[in-house]
């Protein structure tokens, strides 16, 4: 799968993003990405890309790379291209809530991949494998509507001896409702 476009909209009746993108192939995916979600992508993906830098550069530099390649992405990203609607939905036309995320770097042909598992109800999965250059960009967009839905950032507190570039990082289970009496 060759994603061409991303494309997101935040849905403040929902408070959730309706994220969405087009393939090569003509395919079309939607989702529902909740704020946990959203924010834990974010988090995520941010930390793995550090770890992976940190393997050549110390962890200062690693960071500083990031922030950098990051900032080169904004400078180039345009988001006036219009969105191409596919003709195809593999998973339905409809948005499917995206359950988890569990998130894994890897090398792929000499490559830097995200490996990105989408957890769906049911237990089913979509499997989304992106280059950096692209992972920076889907960053990007969901950034921009985080920042629109005004849901702050999340932290991941992770032991440094317990993260290592492989390691695979899964979403928090949700937080417990209390009753209030």
């Amino acid at each position: 799968m060759s994603i061409r476009q991303f494309n997101g909209s935040y849905m403040p009746n929902e408070d959730r993003i309706m994220f969405r993108f087009n393939t090569a192939e003509d395919d079309e995916y939607r989702f529902w990405l909740t704020r946990r979600v959203t924010l834990f992508i974010l988090a995520a993906t941010d930390h793995l890309v550090e770890k992976k830098l940190e393997q050549k550069h110390d962890k200062p530099a690693a960071k500083a790379i990031a922030q950098f390649q990051q900032e080169a992405v904004k400078e180039q990203v345009q988001f006036t291209n219009e969105y191409q609607v596919a003709t195809k939905y593999p998973i339905g036309a409809d948005p499917v809530l995206v359950m988890d995320v569990k998130c894994t770097m890897m090398q792929v042909e000499n490559l830097d991949v995200l490996s990105m598992d989408l957890v769906m109800p049911g237990g089913a999965n979509l499997n989304l494998k992106l280059t950096v250059p692209i992972l920076q960009t889907m960053r990007l967009l969901l950034e921009r509507l985080a920042a629109q839905a005004n849901w702050g950032q999340l932290q991941l507190n992770v032991p440094p001896q317990a993260a290592p570039a492989e390691a695979e990082v899964a979403t928090p289970a949700p937080e417990e409702k209390k009753n209030l009496h």
